[in-house]
């Protein structure tokens, strides 16, 4: 009987250790035994010091080493390379936040296209056997229809956010043709949970609430969300970092992953929630009620997210399945503890 691939031992990369997937990823890497070197730039979008808490944590974890670093500096990104010598890239560093992409959309285009170019230059010079990368829910757009499939229509994106991240899907599928990069991007539906970003609708729900403030609700609260717990995404990552494209392929049927070893998964928890369930949620997780201010649609917002995650069950055997109230009652508790320290 074959033994299954194990990451103990394993060298991986993980871009983005200091932000919310990238550093749960990390500590779901350390405890596989695998060896772990963060790279992040450490920037201000949010609180500084929230990455850095994150940071500090990783730190204290045998396995794990950090670099401060943009991966816009490409020579520095090929050094590191040279010197770690990684053989599985996690890539989840970029500029995040679908708002903000309309405020300063050079920001997304350095980070999100030219520093993804750095990273699969360095994967060119200092061949990997998996890249594994984050793409967005967003590149779905206006022109599909619920539950998306990988196979959907994803050419209308609606913020230049969606736009930089299906942009990177097609760097990566280039380069998988050209260069024989093996490589796999994730589309994230809506990840939350303990050590989240503050500019997430949980977030900042969970903060006014708790402090008495009225929440923005958009489209009258008229939309759904695929929300996903991020120990499940965590436990995506980690099981495809070991299927590159080559191994995936026979799984789903396909003699081969196509012209090029490149494939595109969902991860979504496949059950979309309206927003009002989604407040209701946060309030009983709370013990208080929210004060609701209804406000028009934002631009860049989509009616609905909803994943079909089957291809990833199919090679993973995993499937998303935390539960909002579940996923909710953990991410208050922390925040409770960490933001309020009570």
């Amino acid at each position: 009987m074959t033994t299954p691939p194990s990451l103990a031992g394993r060298r991986v990369l993980v871009t983005g250790a200091a932000g919310f997937i990238g550093f749960h990823l990390a500590r779901r890497l350390l405890a596989a035994g695998a060896e772990v070197h963060g790279l992040d730039n450490l920037n201000a979008y949010y609180d500084v010091s929230l990455k850095r808490g994150r940071i500090a944590l990783l730190q204290g974890e045998p396995g794990f080493s950090f670099s401060e670093l943009d991966l816009v500096r490409h020579e520095d990104m090929l050094a590191l390379f040279a010197a770690f010598r990684p053989d599985l890239v996690a890539h989840l560093a970029a500029q995040a936040g679908v708002r903000h992409s309309l405020d300063a959309p050079r920001a997304f285009t350095s980070a999100n296209v030219d520093g993804f170019l750095g990273l699969l230059e360095a994967c060119r010079a200092h061949p990997v056997s998996h890249l594994v990368y984050a793409s967005s829910s967003s590149v779905y757009g206006t022109g599909s229809v619920p539950p998306f499939r990988e196979t959907s229509q994803a050419d209308q994106p609606v913020s230049l956010y969606a736009a930089t991240k299906r942009a990177n899907e097609l760097m990566a599928h280039s380069y998988a043709h050209l260069f024989g990069i093996p490589s796999s991007g994730l589309r994230f539906f809506t990840v939350y949970g303990p050590w989240g970003r503050p500019d997430m609708a949980y977030y900042s729900f969970t903060s006014a609430v708790l402090q008495g403030r009225p929440i923005d609700v958009y489209n009258h609260g008229r939309m759904k969300r695929d929300f996903t717990y991020v120990d499940d995404v965590t436990e995506a990552i980690a099981r495809l970092l070991l299927v590159p494209p080559a191994a995936a392929a026979p799984r789903l049927g396909l003699e081969a992953a196509g012209a090029a070893p490149h494939l595109i998964y969902n991860v979504g928890n496949n059950a979309p929630v309206e927003l009002g369930r989604f407040i209701a949620t946060i309030e009983q997780s709370v013990g208080r009620k929210a004060e609701l201010r209804y406000l028009p649609m934002q631009p860049g917002d989509v009616m609905e997210t909803s994943a079909d995650v089957s291809r990833l069950a199919a090679v993973t055997g995993f499937r998303p399945s935390t539960s909002l109230e579940a996923g909710i009652g953990r991410f208050v508790a922390w925040y409770r503890e960490h933001r309020l320290g009570r």
